[in-house]
């Protein structure tokens, strides 16, 4: 069996698979709204809110798009935390959709500082809207959130959270810390298949909906709430992957948020120590390291593309390289979701035939 290591799309248990073999309901009738009330309320308890929880069929941009074109209008002032690719990407969906945004960008590898966030926001007082990341997977960063949420709303401004690699892995409580809109998505810590994306919505978010002008029609958090009071979704659901989300939210709530939390953070030790224990650096600020993805620096000497075909085909890890900048230059460890110590140990036993052979003699 391959030991899929990547940010995402992430194993799935058997259980998982076997429910979405079931055959198709009608996403008009009972059972798919009975289905609906279970899977929306077992989403409250994992996001740790009381507030409205919509389930999208979609990518987890699809849910960044929607926190962007519910709650802001052409114009609106938006402050854009970035410290990877994925931030970027939230960036430019407000851009793109004609909000006033101005960047805040870390070095890449570095967290997002609250201090520097507290400074923008009193230097433009006519900011709206705040974007963040939780957990960066391009850099392997896990943004303090403790830290941020709270400086965000201590100058009254909406809070929006891509926490589409976080949320189920890395605790995120999302009503204690004020979140507005916060996005994540089946196919990372859930132990899901790709397909959709979950989105809770504040009772200050649904103000700002109220007076949102972006263009929306797909996305739009009216309707998504409007059906779900009856058990449904606007449109055509992915169903299997309902099913299976289901299924796996049992197999979360069974095992208990404060117990997954902890599994996160031994595996991803495991995976930082047997890194080093290569010989091999860490890419990621120490102090910051995510849970959920590793990457790892690549000496001058080793070929990551050799290396991450010798691993594939040879002992059936897969593992991430880097993305835009970093292309070459990391490779990247993803573990979230299904997910223990085993799956680690072997894609450090697997790393320590194959470095060789792609150029790495040792530390």
């Amino acid at each position: 069996m391959t030991n899929l290591r990547i940010p995402g799309p992430t194993p799935v248990p058997d259980e998982v698979l076997k429910a979405m073999a079931m055959q198709m309901i009608n996403h008009r009738g009972p059972e798919f709204k009975e289905l609906m009330n279970d899977v929306t309320a077992k989403l409250k308890t994992v996001f740790q809110t009381k507030n409205d929880v919509l389930t999208l069929t979609a990518a987890g941009t699809g849910g960044l798009e929607a926190a962007i074109v519910n709650t802001l209008s052409p114009g609106d002032k938006v402050l854009a935390t970035s410290i990877g690719v994925f931030g970027d990407r939230f960036t430019k969906i407000a851009q793109t959709y004609g909000a006033d945004v101005t960047p805040l960008t870390f070095e890449w590898g570095k967290a997002a500082d609250a201090d520097a966030i507290r400074k923008a926001l009193q230097a433009d007082p006519k900011i709206k809207a705040v974007l963040v990341t939780q957990n960066e997977t391009s850099t392997g960063v896990t943004n303090d959130m403790a830290a941020i949420c709270p400086v965000v709303k201590e100058f009254d401004k909406l809070l929006l959270v891509d926490a589409i690699s976080g949320l189920g892995a890395i605790d995120l409580p999302v009503d204690k810390w004020h979140c507005d809109v916060t996005v994540t998505g089946s196919q990372k810590a859930w132990m899901v298949p790709p397909g959709l994306t979950m989105v809770s919505v504040s009772e200050e978010a649904w103000k700002a909906h109220a007076e949102a002008k972006m263009p929306r029609f797909y996305f739009d958090f009216s309707k998504a709430k409007s059906y779900l009071e009856k058990g449904q979704t606007p449109w055509t659901p992915a169903v299997s992957i309902v099913f299976a989300l289901n299924v796996a939210l049992d197999m979360i709530l069974k095992e208990g948020l404060a117990n997954v939390f902890a599994r996160h953070i031994r595996v991803a030790k495991a995976a930082r120590d047997g890194i080093k224990s290569l010989g091999l650096s860490l890419f990621a600020d120490e102090r910051y390291v995510s849970e959920t993805v590793t990457p790892v620096v690549a000496p001058d000497r080793l070929d990551v593309k050799a290396l991450l075909k010798i691993l594939r085909e040879e002992h059936q890890v897969v593992l991430a390289g880097g993305q835009q900048d970093l292309s070459g230059k990391i490779f990247r460890i993803g573990h979230l979701g299904w997910v223990n110590e085993k799956d680690i140990a072997g894609v450090i036993s697997a790393l320590k035939v194959a470095l060789p052979q792609a150029g790495f003699a040792g530390g």
